[in-house]
């Protein structure tokens, strides 16, 4: 069996989410994998003087990417650190879970596609191994 990883969305799920005309917020729910050590060998221009582990270069993507989510009247409402399932699967892990609120749909891609946000978002690669986002629609 191949083992694939999942670092960003497809063209496919971005529409199909669309579709779904969800009114109101959502709350995605991240799921992440980190690299013991960060691998910025892709983005020279923003990695650290000295090496750092994955773990702190998702540290620092929070920190940088807070504000840009608050601007577009988003909101972290959980930053956790994970390890394996009580119910699931007995070797699969998450180091991170993270919990976003998002207005809308539509507030969720304006701020995915900011450009200036977009500069800060190498960070984010640099540190995850593997990732699992699932937009959560308000049900009750």
């Amino acid at each position: 069996m191949e083992n694939k990883t999942y670092l960003y969305p497809t063209y496919e799920a971005g529409r199909d989410l669309m579709l779904k005309n969800i009114q109101g917020s959502i709350v995605n729910l991240n799921l992440i994998r980190l690299k013991k050590i960060a691998d910025y060998s892709e983005f020279p221009e923003i990695a650290p003087a000295s090496e750092i582990s994955g773990y702190e270069a998702f540290i620092r993507y929070i920190n940088l990417a807070k504000p840009f989510l608050e601007q577009g009247g988003g909101q972290i409402l959980f930053v956790g650190k994970g390890g394996h399932f009580l119910i699931g699967p007995p070797d699969e892990h998450w180091d991170i879970c993270v919990l976003v609120r998002q207005r809308s749909v539509s507030d969720f891609f304006a701020f995915e596609q900011n450009p200036d946000y977009m500069k800060i978002t190498g960070h984010r690669s640099a540190a995850i191994l593997d990732s699992r986002l699932l937009p959560l629609e308000i049900a009750l």
